[in-house]
């Protein structure tokens, strides 16, 4: 039998290539048999018309023009008849529709500034992201997302997740303003205007902030005494001084006088102070107003440039916001500041260990390039950085860190086309490159994609741009960290051009972060126990301009109910001066109810002594519209608490803001039976008569039950009070509760608008009611674990009940905490809770959201 031998069945088979293209004219040829006959069987069905049917036309006169002919034909008969000429109708072009026009610009990305609607107001750079999402509310200039679209519940899967994952704000509605000049010139400018200054810092931790390892927190004041009126709470940072690049060319002449252009330009720093967008102008004019001041004292020049449509600033916050960090940014080294890059690259896997404060000043790739091979470089080319000196722990806990820079090379990648300088987020006078459209990426991508089928000409380049913008693939940024002393909770600030905030959203967002609103927000601050701006700063102004906006919202609210279903009316601003009563009823039987209704806060207000130091009016031109609701102070550190306790000799009184600083602790000061003074009572009244309202805030947890509601009055108890709810294992549902009467009518709005504390009249209603000390200003949050509320109280009443409570017991039975009672507004039922005095827990209360 003869065998066919195949010499070449050792060898592998190669399937035949595909086609690189396909001719559509061939391929209709071969088949036009079949095509004929699908086309003859779809005519038959269709009787030869092929028109869409008009039942099933989206818009069935869209195709009519008989609308446009009749527009033209009245325009005719009005006399104008030239409406049909081609050269009008050439020159009179119809204007885009909107949502054309509003696609068009809101998919612009340029380098500064914010896009706006019809009225002006500014549109966030995730404006559109946030549209889709959330309800969106006018406030501040800008088009803020107010929170999650719904009822406006879901704060115990908000709390989950800021416990198990992370969380993400668009704040750059917060701007920045630079100061630029010799150093101890901006000290001097910063003393006047913020409180706590830099140098009334200890030795280590100023020198932490003039160096720029750390960001500083306080308020800013209109230029005047300590106890002026608040504009807002800032963050502000230096430039570290190796961080200024030769390049940047100043004019000293300008800056500096002739004696001194050698000795003072040597020191010409650079300085950033963050405030919030409803504090913005009146806090720029506040400091370009010092710098005017400064400028004619010293005779030396300060710049004061506003930053407000350059930077913004994105807020992670979670128990998991250093691992998505970590995921995401990838430092490349071309940064500037390589000693931030071994800083980052030594704490990112210890979060631990990170300072509180901290700045890492950073250029990170590019979210959207991050692969395996970018990573893994990365990485590599981090730790090959890592030949620094070990931290040195400095007296305050924060470890010192070595702000010597390195010099830096720029890596430029095959292929790359148009990318920016290595260049620090510092260099304001520089401009950053934006990102690479999104238009370029999308074509990049199909181009690989078509490589890997093997589709289309391979010759085919890489997509350029078609215009001669350069783009980035870096973007420098500031990494802050913030203080995380008073919470568990990580929180991280990243500021980075404008221009890479969508970039920068969209990465944090596809890797598992969730956006959060103002509403949402403000859920999360109460959680942590910080301060809401502006809603817990009553001795601002743009307080009252905010609650006027609430109190329009609940006004035009109500009225949309039916009179049977429709609530009485509360005060919406809080009636802070009412809180003056609560001085003089906490005396004893000789100021009895009488004096109470002779002496009404108007009349008290009128016959205040204006040479007292804490009730100067430091208001100026600059300041805005919108004036403070009271005359009063909040002190947020314990050294103000202690200055004012000092100045109106009342040290004697019980609280403890130097107890930190101090060698014994609170307890010590508890069991001390000799640290009560029975003569305070009269001391305390005489002092308090005609000073401003001194208000601290405090931490309210409810002793057995109740829920706090925002705008709850805290009210003074009796030692009665205390003791029914302390010693009876159940009260009556009778007891601690004031008429209904009463309670619609104990606070009446005045001809002005003005809220006051009206004094009851019937027999039952003075039994039950108590004096108001305080207000809550944010109140329980829904889910929270540990619920807990805020309130605003007034510091010498505080004072005289903690003095009063711990006369009525023993030693051993004595309580840090405050015995206060609480009545929502629109309840008629006292609830006893216990105050915590936050100056009493930490040195400060400057750091707020």
């Amino acid at each position: 039998m003869n065998k066919d031998f195949n010499h070449d069945r050792g060898k592998p088979r190669t399937a035949a290539v595909p086609p690189r293209t396909i001719n559509v004219h061939k391929f209709a040829e071969s088949r036009a048999s079949e095509l004929e006959s699908l086309h003859s069987i779809v005519k038959e069905r269709l009787s030869n018309d092929f028109k869409s049917q008009r039942s099933k036309r989206r818009r069935t006169t869209g195709h009519d023009n008989r609308l446009a002919k009749s527009r033209a034909r009245k325009k005719q008969k009005a006399g104008e008849d030239n409406v049909t000429s081609p050269v009008h109708l050439e020159n009179d072009k119809k204007k885009l529709p909107r949502h054309v026009r509003r696609k068009l610009e809101l998919t612009k990305n340029s380098l500064d500034g914010f896009s706006t609607s019809g009225d002006g107001t500014k549109r966030l750079r995730t404006h559109l992201w946030h549209a889709k999402r959330f309800t969106m509310t006018k406030l501040w200039g800008f088009h803020l997302p107010l929170g999650v679209q719904g009822s406006g519940r879901g704060s115990r899967a908000l709390l989950k997740k800021l416990k198990g994952g992370v969380l993400v704000h668009d704040a750059s509605y917060c701007s920045a303003v630079q100061l630029e000049g010799p150093e101890d010139l901006l000290l001097s400018i910063l003393e006047t205007v913020l409180v706590p200054s830099p140098c009334s810092h200890c030795e280590d931790a100023r020198s932490d902030i003039l160096s720029g390892a750390i960001n500083g927190s306080a308020e800013l004041h209109h230029v005047g005494a300590v106890f002026s009126q608040t504009i807002a709470p800032v963050t502000y940072m230096w430039q570290p001084q190796q961080c200024r690049n030769a390049d940047t060319k100043v004019d000293h002449s300008n800056i500096c006088g002739e004696q001194q252009k050698i000795d003072g330009c040597s020191s010409l720093r650079r300085l950033w102070v963050w405030i919030h967008a409803a504090a913005f102008r009146e806090g720029y004019n506040a400091l370009q107003n010092a710098c005017e001041r400064q400028v004619d004292a010293a005779g030396t020049r300060v710049s004061c440039i506003s930053l407000e449509n350059h930077l913004g600033k994105l807020e992670v916050m979670g128990s998991r916001a250093s691992q998505l960090l970590q995921k995401m940014l990838h430092p490349s080294t071309c940064s500037s500041v390589n000693s931030s890059l071994v800083k980052y690259a030594s704490y990112i896997e210890n979060d631990d260990q990170i300072p509180s404060s901290a700045i890492f000043s950073l250029s990170v790739y590019d979210p959207r390039f991050l692969d395996k091979d970018i990573t893994n470089a990365s990485e590599a080319k981090v730790q090959d950085t890592l030949s620094y000196k070990k931290d040195e722990s400095g007296g305050n806990g924060t470890p010192k860190r070595d702000m010597k820079l390195l010099p830096c090379s720029f890596l430029e990648p095959e292929g790359s086309h148009g990318l920016s300088e290595c260049i620090d987020l510092w260099d304001t006078k520089k401009d950053i490159d934006p990102p690479i459209e999104e238009n370029i990426l999308c074509m990049e991508k199909h181009r690989q994609r078509m490589e890997l089928f093997r589709i289309g000409d391979m010759s085919t380049g890489r997509q350029q741009p078609s215009s001669e913008r350069r783009f980035s693939r870096f973007c420098p940024i500031l990494l802050l960290r913030s203080d995380s002393q008073k919470t568990s909770i990580i929180r991280w600030s990243i500021i980075l051009p404008l221009s890479w905030i969508k970039v920068f959203w969209m990465a944090i967002v596809t890797n598992g972060a969730q956006a959060i609103g103002l509403r949402e927000k403000h859920w999360i601050s109460c959680e942590l126990g910080l301060p809401c701006f502006p809603r817990e700063f009553p001795d601002c102004s743009a307080y009252a301009c905010f609650m006027a906006l609430e109190e329009a919202a609940y006004d035009k609210k109500s009225e949309l109910r039916s009179p049977h279903t429709r609530t009485w009316k509360v005060p919406v601003p809080s009636p802070w001066d009412s809180l003056r009563l609560a001085l003089e009823g906490l005396n004893g039987a000789a100021h009895s109810w009488v004096q109470h209704e002779q002496l009404l806060p108007n009349d008290m207000i009128r016959n205040i002594a204006m040479n007292n130091p804490y009730l100067r009016s430091c208001k100026t031109e600059t300041e805005s519209s919108c004036s403070a609701p009271f005359e009063g102070f909040v002190a947020r550190t314990c050294n103000v608490l202690a200055q004012f306790l000092d100045e109106i000799k009342a040290s004697h009184l019980l609280l403890f803001p130097k107890v930190l600083h101090s060698k014994k602790c609170i307890g010590k000061f508890i069991k001390d039976e000799k640290i009560l003074n029975e003569d305070a009572d009269g001391v305390i009244y005489q002092i308090n008569q005609d000073q401003k309202l001194c208000l601290v805030r405090v931490l309210l947890h409810a002793y057995r039950e109740g829920s706090f509601e925002e705008g709850a009055v805290v009210c003074a108890p009796h030692i009665d009070d205390v003791m029914l709810w302390t010693t009876r294992s159940e009260i009556s549902k009778g007891e601690l509760q004031v008429p209904e009467s009463f309670a619609r009518s104990c606070f009446s709005q005045q001809a002005t608008g003005k809220w006051e504390f009206q004094v009851p009249e019937e027999p039952a209603a003075k039994e039950s009611c108590r004096l108001p000390i305080g207000f809550i200003t944010t109140g329980f949050v829904r889910g929270s674990k540990k619920p807990v509320a805020v309130a605003l109280c007034e510091a010498v009443c505080l004072a005289r009940l903690r003095e009063e409570q711990w006369k009525a017991v023993d030693v051993r039975k004595r309580r840090k905490e405050i015995y206060v009672l609480v009545r929502n507004l629109r309840s008629t039922a006292y609830r006893l809770a216990l105050a915590s005095i936050v100056l009493e827990q930490w040195e400060d209360d400057l750091e707020c959201m």
